[in-house]
């Protein structure tokens, strides 16, 4: 099994609202080859990311989006999950209208 690493960003938008502006970023990265699954409130991402394969789980809930991610190795670890953390961050910040993302 291949070793993967946890993501967290926390969030204070209604459940629905915070999926709706993640499924919203997983959409964007469809154009990038990057597929999405999604089941109600959880998600599998697919795809290649920096020219690694990416395999990721992920969750919304009332207070967080978070998952886990196929470890790209101790050199890209940071870059992808700064990457990760980043993205949401930006999605979920209430300051940003869903229509503006």
């Amino acid at each position: 099994m291949a070793k993967t690493f946890e993501f967290h960003v926390t969030h204070a938008l209604p459940r629905a609202e915070a999926r709706a502006r993640i499924q919203k970023l997983t959409s964007v990265w469809s154009k990038h080859g990057v597929q999405s699954t999604w089941n109600g409130d959880e998600a599998q991402l697919d795809g290649k990311v920096m020219g690694m394969h990416l395999v990721a789980t992920l969750k919304v809930t009332d207070t967080q989006v978070g998952g886990e991610a196929t470890d790209p190795g101790m050199l890209l670890r940071g870059q992808a999950k700064k990457y990760l953390t980043e993205k949401f961050a930006h999605y979920l910040d209430p300051k940003q209208a869903l229509a503006d993302l």
